[in-house]
């Protein structure tokens, strides 16, 4: 087999170093780019065509989530493969329905790590353990948004703009914006439309005429 080329998108310099340090051990790995944004990731995965990118969940101008969106929407043949400090459900649930292949806290062993990289890039989706229960309860009971994102999700279905939104709840317009690509990542959405109708599929805010 040939070597397994990957992609390492990660903003925090120490820990790019460190996964990249683990990823040479491995003889048939070989780190062909490195990103510490999530824009400059899909600019290089587009470029570069790497058989797996790690991408970290939180990156400046795009997140891990988006990165692995985009990769869907370009087609590109590039298995992403999300490393991230939180193990929340909802998180993990909206990377698979982004197209991520894959989803492993930072706390994993190296050796389970190097292990993940490989089966991706033979096609399987890597989910730890505990994290594979969590989804499994995750999508028994649907997406699962807090207070402050239902109200702004009530809003953005009765077709308010933000800074309506913003004025009507007492917060600032980049809040509502935050709120909006949290939501977004829950719902593994990537747009106020498809939210509004996939929160109205799953009855997550009520149609027109309800209270």
């Amino acid at each position: 087999m040939g070597t397994i080329t990957v992609l390492i998108a990660e903003d925090h310099t120490l820990v790019r170093e460190g996964t990249r340090e683990i990823l040479a051990r491995d003889p048939g790995l070989a780190v062909v780019a490195e990103a510490d944004r999530g824009d400059r990731a899909l600019e290089l995965l587009e470029r570069l065509r790497p058989d797996v990118a790690l991408v970290d969940l939180r990156l400046p101008g795009l997140s891990g989530i988006e990165v692995a969106r985009g990769v869907r929407r370009a087609q590109l043949p590039v298995r992403v493969l999300i490393l991230s400090a939180f193990d929340d459900e909802e998180y993990v649930s909206a990377a698979l329905e982004a197209g991520a292949a894959g989803y492993l806290v930072k706390t994993v062993p190296s050796a389970e790590l190097l292990a993940a990289v490989r089966r991706v890039h033979e096609g399987e989706t890597v989910l730890q353990a505990s994290l594979a229960a969590k989804v499994v309860r995750l999508r028994s009971r649907g997406p699962r948004l807090s207070p402050r994102e239902d109200e702004v999700m009530r809003l953005v279905g009765r077709g308010l703009p933000n800074k309506t939104i913003a004025r009507r709840l007492g917060i600032s317009e980049r809040t509502v914006e935050n709120h909006l690509r949290h939501i977004f990542d829950k719902l593994g959405v990537g747009s106020r439309t498809e939210a509004v109708v996939h929160a109205l599929a799953h009855h997550l805010i009520p149609e027109e005429g309800e209270p």
